[in-house]
């Protein structure tokens, strides 16, 4: 059983947020923030079947480019 399962939340080019776990192979989606950890959740409970299998903890890192012209 893993303790914690990390998630990259990145601003989607069309709208919205992404979400890829790293280590397991789950993505979602959403419009907003709370659509997105709720997705979250619900993803990994599908992706873990098994209670006993689910990580206690999951955790967001927040990924954002900026450019800054000169």
């Amino acid at each position: 059983m893993m303790s914690e399962i990390l998630f990259l939340v990145e601003e989607d080019p069309d709208g919205g947020l992404t979400a890829r776990a790293a280590g397991a192979s789950i993505f979602t989606e959403a419009d907003s923030i709370e659509a997105l950890r709720q997705n979250i959740r619900d993803a990994v409970t599908c992706h873990f079947e098994k209670p006993d299998e689910r990580p206690k903890t999951i955790r967001l890192h927040f990924v954002r480019d900026e450019v800054i012209a000169l």
